[in-house]
């Protein structure tokens, strides 16, 4: 058997918790692959909104395994609340759910590194989300990280190192802060994740895919936020790529099968670094009003424009995409033109291929325009019904992109989308 993998091709927010519930039944195992609780993934049916941030958006659908593999960092304590919320709503969590030994810990200092470091920055500040997550990170590759399988190897003695190093780097900052009742809560949190399974999670996948069973890997942000090809320094600090499921989960790459590439018929980009197609009119004001554009976990305002198939390229060729899906095109319903950006304008030069940097001052869209659709689609079941307008804008996309959208999603709730044929 081959794990598919699912993530995001543009500054994340693409809408990958939805599809991955919908896809969810065609699979028995749904592993999240990277990423800390900074990532908001959010989910709408029968009326109610679900936000996860580190629980795979796998588990309310009809009790697939769900597995934390070792990509992810955990913060114990936002883990728990969003935990105890799940198991208040009805779902047996304990049951369906597994975490690895080799997930990284964020503590309670790390979140107070995150808040100096970024303090430090000043006007150059990245636009963490503050959750711990860039110094979790830096200490599992310096080699001073602290995982979950801890808790079980000398762990009081490992965790009181690694707070003690923080303690010191902060007042190296000039920075003192008082978190008793921080590390109280992490404590309590520890104890509370002990009522996991806590497992090899390499084994079990690896095992079960010999077993014969299917296995989707879903990833967070998107890959213009990937540490190594995104738009550095304004990136996240994991591998947002294919390949990170291949790290993140213990996975050897010729276990990889499809490759579902997510992004919006727009894009956003939340906090700090360069957007080549950002609108800064009314008509960007438009797109965020209309697709509640706002963080699903911090709530801050996404920065909002067109679609920039440059970096569309990129990401697929980056990632080996197999299959695209297209989000929120029912954002695009009621406008007149709708605009695609096809090649970048640099010292008057036109570049086609995704460059080193793209500094906004540097870097003009090269546009096309096509007549918008018109059309109120979020009541269509089929693709049969889509406007004319609307199906050229996916041709024209698939024309340019050189990979199939399958899926095309009109709205919010698991119902709202379309299975297109192939």
């Amino acid at each position: 058997m081959k794990v598919d993998v699912l993530l995001g091709l543009q500054w994340g927010d693409e809408g990958k918790g939805k599809v991955v519930d919908v896809l969810t039944p065609r699979y028995d195992v749904v592993a999240r692959f990277q990423g800390g609780p900074n990532a908001g993934h959010t989910l709408e049916f029968e009326g109610k909104k679900y936000v996860l941030r580190s629980i795979p958006s796998g588990i309310f659908q009809h009790g697939q395994l769900n597995i934390i593999g070792n990509g992810v960092v955990l913060d114990p304590v936002l883990f728990r609340e969003e935990a105890e919320a799940l198991e208040a709503s009805g779902i047996p969590l304990k049951q369906i759910l597994k975490l690895s030994k080799k997930v990284h810990l964020i503590l309670p200092t790390h979140r107070l590194l995150d808040a100096a470091n970024e303090r430090a920055k000043g006007g150059a500040k990245i636009g963490t989300t503050g959750k711990g997550i860039g110094p979790t990170y830096t200490d599992k590759v310096s080699r001073n990280g602290l995982r979950l399988g801890d808790v079980y190897h000398n762990f009081d003695a490992k965790s009181e190192a690694a707070r003690n190093r923080h303690l010191s780097m902060l007042k190296a900052m000039g920075e003192e802060p008082e978190f008793a009742e921080l590390e109280r809560k992490w404590l309590d949190a520890i104890e509370y994740i002990k009522g996991y399974d806590i497992v090899d999670s390499e084994h079990l996948i690896n095992r079960m895919l010999r077993e014969g069973k299917s296995v989707l890997c879903e990833g967070a942000q998107g890959t213009l936020l990937d540490v190594d090809f995104g738009s550095y320094p304004f990136v996240t600090s994991s591998n947002t790529v294919c390949a990170g499921a291949c790290s993140g989960l213990g996975v050897a790459p010729n276990r990889i099968g499809e490759v579902f590439g997510i992004f919006k018929a727009y894009c956003t980009r939340v906090g700090s670094g360069p957007f080549p197609t950002e609108l800064f009119d009314e008509t960007g004001k438009r797109i965020r009003d209309l697709g509640h554009e706002y963080g699903a976990v911090t709530g801050r305002e996404r920065r909002c424009g067109w679609i920039d198939l440059v970096a569309l390229k990129y990401a697929i060729m980056i990632n080996g995409v197999t299959q695209l899906i297209m989000m929120k095109s029912d954002v695009l319903d009621d406008f007149d033109e709708i605009k695609a950006c096809v090649a970048y304008e640099i010292n008057g030069e036109r570049v086609e291929e995704f460059p080193f940097s793209i500094e906004e001052d540097e870097i003009k869209p090269v546009y096309v325009t096509m007549p918008g659709w018109k059309t109120d689609m979020t009541k269509f079941h089929d693709e049969s019904q889509f406007p004319k307008e609307f199906s050229d804008y996916i041709a024209f996309l698939e024309k340019e992109l050189e990979t199939p959208i399958t899926i095309v999603s009109i709205g919010p709730d698991r119902e709202q989308t379309i299975i297109r044929q192939r």
